[in-house]
């Protein structure tokens, strides 16, 4: 029955995604070949597979998610580091967390500005953003899911005699593990949004390029095959994050399939 429960809810999620195909295929059909507003789907499908056979699509998706991913490893290990750090030390929190606090409520895209004075329009000012974009995510769910821990389960694990070492290894980073996974889901959503505007900088490669240069010459098809990527390199993201889940918090998963 809860398997039936899932598979259910698991088609119930594709649900919108497949009105929007649809109601984009009727817009194609009902068009009468004015289609400057809005491709039809054998047009993207065309620009699709253009750009797939002169090499531009595969460059530019490998660029990107080596763009994304080395902002993401250097905000995501300090997010965690502080997270930890804050999360466990009193003295630590008490001197760090305002701080940090502070400079999350300031929009980190209004830090281009100044970022591109320091760091000039190279590499390191697109990684310098989807750095300080997902950092907060992964550092407030890390820090929140060891505050949060029951201070009778750590009382428990001393009592059996875990102290030390084994104390954060065997109880308080799994117990924080569901919090921080959370965070790294919203971190790496950011960093596929920021890594648009990042790609926007003086970028002569990778998908966000792709759709201003195909602005430029109002390459509508082109366009849209960017945005559907963003979206399918999202799914997958997510779906990594989701069998994480599964694999390292397997109690969580078991409590919410029998519920």
């Amino acid at each position: 029955m809860n398997k039936k429960k899932i598979s259910d809810s698991h088609l119930v999620g594709w649900l919108l995604p497949v009105i929007a195909l649809l109601l984009w295929a009727v817009w194609g059909v009902c068009s009468s070949g004015n289609t400057g507003f809005l491709p039809t789907i054998p047009e993207v499908w065309s620009g699709f597979l253009r750009i797939l056979k002169d090499g531009t699509l595969v460059e530019n998706i490998k660029i990107s998610t080596y763009r994304g991913m080395k902002g993401l490893l250097f905000g995501g290990l300090i997010g965690l580091g502080l997270g930890v750090l804050n999360g466990i030390s009193q003295k630590a929190d008490r001197l760090l967390n305002n701080t940090i606090q502070m400079i999350r409520n300031v929009p980190y895209l209004a830090m281009m500005p100044l970022i591109l004075v320091w760091f000039g329009i190279g590499e390191e000012t697109k990684t310098i953003l989807i750095a300080i974009g997902t950092f907060f995510p992964i550092y407030l769910n890390t820090y929140s899911g060891i505050r949060m821990i029951d201070g009778k389960l750590i009382e428990m694990a001393r009592n059996y005699g875990i102290k030390n070492k084994d104390l954060y290894l065997h109880v308080i980073f799994p117990g924080a593990l569901p919090s921080i996974l959370v965070g790294l889901k919203q971190s790496i959503g950011r960093m596929w949004v920021i890594l648009i505007v990042a790609e926007e900088i003086a970028s002569k490669s990778g998908i966000g390029y792709m759709i201003t240069n195909a602005r430029e010459f109002m390459l509508m098809d082109i366009i849209v095959v960017g945005l559907l990527l963003y979206a399918i390199l999202g799914s997958v993201s997510d779906g990594v994050i989701i069998w994480l889940e599964k694999r390292l918090c397997r109690w969580e998963y078991l409590a919410e399939r029998r519920s």
